[in-house]
């Protein structure tokens, strides 16, 4: 029997959010073996083949050990099901996905803005999200009238989505109010049994980077 995945990476969300929510959607358990010095990276680094491209998130999972965040992402969405029935709906699947992925960069960059910065780089989430993002997605839901994005079943999408709520949500709640569909959608995955234990406390869902976690990513990343 093959163990469980296991994830490495520092204690937080970075990179490697999207893959613990989609593991948990998946109802996948994870171990996470998490960095905690630049010793640590430079571990993983030197270990024949751990890390192709010197760089985390690294999940090992069926034998191999994969990096980048998107190839991850694939092979766990392919693996449980989570990518569409046939060729054309995984278009559409890494079509929003990728939409999902360029706004929760601007997102993942925040907590590095420098304070000058951030009140500009925050009104450009807010209209990003507004004006071009969660129309585009509302309006997927609104055009086929079906409970997902794609093929009226649950895909990676739908959890890349539903994430991203929580983060605009976190930023400022009231950006999801011209939303009805998508928060109908939020409730839909967030009541699904293995989404609904991962959002409780004591999961292995990450809370929003602090002070403390940043200068730690510091540390080990040295940036």
């Amino acid at each position: 029997m093959a163990g469980k995945p296991k994830l490495h990476y520092f204690n937080a969300r970075g990179r490697m959010e999207s893959i613990r929510w989609l593991l948990a959607a998946a109802g996948v358990e994870f171990e996470e073996q998490f960095l905690a010095s630049p010793e640590d990276l430079e571990k993983l680094r030197n270990e024949d083949g751990s890390l192709m491209f010197q760089q985390v998130p690294m999940v090992e999972i069926d034998g191999m050990k994969l990096a980048q965040t998107r190839a991850i992402l694939n092979y766990i969405a392919a693996k449980y099901n989570l990518y569409g029935k046939d060729i054309k709906e995984r278009a559409l699947i890494d079509m929003y996905s990728e939409g999902m992925a360029d706004l929760n960069e601007m997102i993942l960059h925040l907590p590095l803005c420098p304070p000058d910065q951030k009140d500009a780089k925050m009104t450009q989430i807010r209209e990003k999200t507004t004006n071009r993002y969660f129309p585009a997605f509302e309006k997927v839901l609104k055009s086929h009238g079906q409970h997902y994005l794609v093929g009226n079943r649950l895909s990676r999408a739908d959890i890349h989505l539903v994430e991203l709520i929580y983060y605009i949500e976190e930023i400022d709640p009231s950006l999801m109010a011209n939303f009805p569909l998508l928060k109908a959608l939020k409730t839909r995955i967030s009541n699904l049994p293995p989404v609904k234990k991962f959002l409780q406390p004591g999961s292995q869902r990450k809370p929003p980077i602090d002070a403390k976690a940043l200068e730690e990513a510091r540390k080990i990343f040295k940036f």
